[in-house]
């Protein structure tokens, strides 16, 4: 399977059509083999064995995977075995065993598997939150004074995530300093161009989504951080709707730091901590302003004052969330086996797919994209926007259909490439269809008001499909 795929089949034919296409592409599917390794993922119903793809009997979709990760079966083994041995039976001897090296260790595996980055640069532990305030914080003291107190600008854009603003709002209060937004459109993302127009002199730190989290924009990074660093700035990548699911590659790229969550793409579970990025030609001259016993030289030195580890262990404050670390191990094996490159294949091939259902579906009841076209500037999402979508999203979700749904009037469709088929897209489209279609027959007053349109509608969904209501 390429970025290339051809889609056009479903495009062009019936429904029928449609369906056997999504089914073909299963069986072809190179990485169709991981699906069945995550939990709710059963063996296909029409075999009765391990069939090519499997099905999900709680579920009739599941497009949310770039907000929670499914659980890997090895993850539940691995939990168990935790629980009953390395905490059950060894106790407070697994920090000296392997508890204290684990950020880091899983933090050279995130690296090396989904980053592009050499070992020693990436350590696990925190929330994405409180590691973008360590960086960000890190970085604008070091540029203002260690190097240039003129450098009082911290460049953002409007539409980055809500956590990413609010923290440099914060930020830039704490230090002085002033905040230069970029006016990003919620249905592009930040360009190069916009980029180079807002920094210059007076540019500490630039922060960026690589994926924007509304409508799956994908920044050029290279290009955004040779801009940066050409003004003499540095740039702050926030990773977490890219990781595991697009080709990231940090050290080609000369990115000086990055943050980002590992309950998306990498399925570590609700809540599981994020990771930092720190190139390492920075990390002996930045200092995190969260100083913590566990970012000491010595940690059991237990000392009168703090000295700072060498390297990226300096970036660690307080115990590290060990349990929250357990699953991720196992999708960080299953993308390291799988590689990276055919992992975003097959993210592409997904949303084209999708994409060519909304196009033939959804585009004829007034749904437009606002995800872009071209599948080098798409992240692993695709949102699409109607003035019904917050109603359609709750009536999917009652119904085991589960995409989710972003003010104003956007539904996003999230394909993660190892757990998600072509038939299970299909199916997820066919209902969002239905349910909308049905909506809008009600409003219309043509199948018996809104209740008896929506009935219809999503029993025309989900019967077509072979699900009852």
């Amino acid at each position: 399977m390429t970025p290339h795929t051809d889609t056009s089949p479903a495009g062009n034919g019936s429904q029928d059509a449609q369906l056997a296409f999504a089914r073909r592409m299963d069986r072809i599917d190179g990485l169709g083999h991981y699906r069945r390794q995550f939990v709710g993922i059963e063996p296909d119903s029409a075999t009765g064995a391990a069939g090519v793809t499997g099905h999900t009997p709680s579920l009739v979709a599941y497009l949310d995977g770039n907000s929670l990760g499914r659980p890997t079966r090895a993850s539940v083994a691995r939990i168990t075995e935790f629980l009953t041995h390395d905490w059950g039976t060894r106790l407070i001897r697994g920090w000296d065993e392997a508890w204290l090296d684990l950020p880091l260790k899983i933090g050279d595996d995130i690296g090396r598997a989904a980053l592009g980055a050499a070992p020693g640069q990436v350590f696990v532990g925190d929330s994405t939150t409180v590691l973008l305030y360590k960086l960000a914080r890190a970085a604008v003291d070091y540029l203002r004074v260690d190097v240039e107190p003129t450098r009082t600008e911290i460049v953002l854009d409007t539409d980055n995530f809500p956590t990413d603003r609010y923290l440099l709002e914060g930020i830039a209060a704490e230090r002085g300093m002033t905040l230069h937004w970029i006016h990003s459109d919620p249905a592009s993302g930040v360009t190069v161009e916009q980029v180079r127009q807002a920094v210059g002199p007076q540019t500490a730190l630039v922060l960026l989504s690589h994926v924007a989290y509304r409508s799956g924009f994908l920044a050029d990074m290279r290009e955004i951080t040779t801009v940066v660093h050409a003004a003499g700035g540095l740039v702050l990548w926030d990773l977490s709707h890219s990781v595991g699911s697009v080709v990231v590659e940090l050290d080609l790229c000369d990115v000086d730091l990055a943050v980002g969550c590992s309950y998306k793409y990498l399925n570590g579970g609700p809540g599981a901590p994020a990771f930092a990025y720190v190139r390492s030609d920075l990390q002996d001259v930045l200092t995190q302003p969260i100083q913590g016993w566990m970012g000491t030289k010595d940690v059991f030195t237990m000392g009168p004052g703090y000295v700072p580890a060498d390297g990226i262990r300096r970036f660690m404050s307080g115990t590290p969330p060990i349990v929250g670390m357990l699953a991720m191990q196992d999708s960080l094996a299953m993308i390291e086996e799988a590689g990276i490159d055919q992992v975003r294949a097959k993210s592409v091939a997904l949303t084209e797919f999708a994409l060519t259902l909304v196009d033939a579906w959804l585009a004829p009841m007034g749904v437009t994209v606002s995800s872009p076209r071209e599948p080098t500037h798409r992240g692993g999402h695709v949102t699409v926007n109607h003035p019904a979508m917050r109603q359609v999203t709750q009536i999917l979700w009652e119904h085991d259909v589960i995409p989710d749904f972003r003010t104003p009037d956007a539904l996003r469709i999230g394909l993660s490439p190892l757990s998600t088929s072509f038939v299970e897209t299909f199916e997820g489209l066919a209902a969002i269809r239905d349910v909308l279609r049905g909506l809008l027959l009600g409003q219309s007053g043509l199948a018996g008001g809104a209740n008896g349109g929506l009935g219809t509608g999503l029993a025309g969904a989900l019967g077509g499909l072979g699900v009852g209501l």
